[in-house]
């Protein structure tokens, strides 16, 4: 049974869809990092196992979902609860895993409709992204959020932020310590309908997504 990590800030209008959607052989770990909404009551209803974040952040959330993560089945996915990725494509992401392919598996967002990816934050992704390249030589275009690798392994990189700048770190940590990366191109839809990314959903908070990583770059 491969765990899925799913981060989860006021998801309850996208946690059905996602949840159903799960494929089999894959088990959804909400991360609750702090839902005002009800989000626990209806993961928990949708079978999912719950884990409260008290620390705020996506990183925490990461974090944590991990370290709750089946170590029998060391290999691991997190992707985002807002309904923007079809946990179905999760099969693709885990076999170059367990074959030995790659050690880490990361998405390039390819947006289903020009809304789902709002031009600030498809911009600054970018700006991101290539700093990576030139920073580690990996060969990646997204900072994405959706991925797979080894839970041990992720572990064993001691990653540190707990913020939004938590994806960025992964890839500068992957890039040195010399980690096969491979990017597979993965559908992004719009959000659930009345939700609002805490990202892409607004310039400001694009804007705080690019702090952490900046001060991750700095580091």
């Amino acid at each position: 049974m491969t765990d899925v990590v799913l981060p989860c800030l006021n998801e309850a209008a996208a946690l059905p869809w996602v949840l159903a959607r799960m494929p089999a052989g894959f088990r959804a770990i909400v991360a609750d990092n702090g839902s005002t909404d009800g989000s626990a009551d209806i993961a928990r209803a949708h079978g999912a196992r719950v884990v409260s974040v008290s620390q705020p952040g996506y990183g925490a959330a990461v974090h944590a979902g991990l370290i709750a993560a089946d170590p029998d089945d060391d290999v691991v996915c997190v992707m985002d609860a807002d309904g923007s990725f079809d946990p179905c494509e999760l099969t693709r992401f885990v076999g170059p895993v367990r074959e030995g392919a790659a050690d880490l598996v990361v998405g390039r967002r390819r947006p289903t409709r020009w809304t789902s990816w709002p031009a600030h934050a498809r911009i600054g992704n970018a700006i991101l992204a290539r700093r990576v390249r030139r920073m580690t030589g990996l060969a990646v275009y997204d900072i994405g959020p959706v991925r797979a690798a080894r839970r041990s392994e992720l572990l064993a990189l001691d990653l540190r932020d707990r913020r939004f700048g938590y994806p960025l770190e992964l890839l500068v940590a992957a890039g040195r310590a010399g980690w096969q990366v491979t990017e597979l191109n993965v559908s992004y839809h719009p959000r659930a309908q009345g939700t609002k990314s805490k990202v892409t959903g607004t310039v400001l908070g694009t804007a705080r997504a690019i702090r952490d990583m900046r001060a991750v770059l700095a580091r």
